[in-house]
């Protein structure tokens, strides 16, 4: 069983996550849009529903705080996360590296890279822990705290590794003459 203050964690992390990303493509959506198109996993014509995708990703970050929303919201965040590195695992295999990845928004044009193949995977993983029973106990003023403390302390670490192996991964394969 999963304890609330840890359930609680995990969702408003992964809820912010969304949130975020929803966010980010709805700040230039034909940016994003442009994005989506060049991947070339969908069918023809269908690009035009691209708006649905941040709108996917706010139902669910709003799905992952309400309790009753909880268990649809994390099944269909799990599989956005899993069709989105479906979608870079594909082009990584067509060596279509150059495309820009759609992760940060408009202003952050970073190359695919298997990495975030990786590390949606495991986000997806994440969401699917919240699906375990949550024991039932009353939350006390330390929990609130742990949450909270553990939220800034879970988004700086994302945003960190994100940032760092974002970087990271361009310059050793410069250094292994790939680059």
């Amino acid at each position: 069983m999963l304890d609330p203050a840890a359930g609680l964690l995990l969702v408003g992390c992964l809820a912010l996550l969304f949130a975020s990303a929803a966010l980010h493509k709805l700040r230039d959506l034909p940016h994003f849009t442009d994005v989506l198109q060049a991947y070339r996993v969908l069918p023809e014509g269908t690009v035009r529903l691209a708006p649905l995708v941040p709108l996917a990703e706010l139902a669910v970050a709003a799905g992952l705080v309400a309790p009753a929303a909880r268990f649809g919201a994390a099944l269909a965040g799990a599989a956005l996360l899993l069709l989105y590195a479906a979608a870079i695992g594909v082009n990584l295999r067509r060596g279509r590296r150059d495309l820009a990845c759609g992760c940060g928004g408009p202003d952050d044009a970073r190359p695919i890279a298997p990495w975030m193949v990786a590390r949606n995977v495991a986000l997806a993983l994440l969401l699917t822990v919240t699906l375990v029973s949550w024991r039932e106990r009353a939350l006390s003023p330390t929990d609130a705290l742990t949450v909270g403390g553990g939220a800034v302390v879970a988004t700086l670490l994302y945003v960190c590794l994100d940032r760092l192996l974002g970087r990271v991964a361009p310059w050793t394969q410069a250094l292994r003459g790939r680059g």
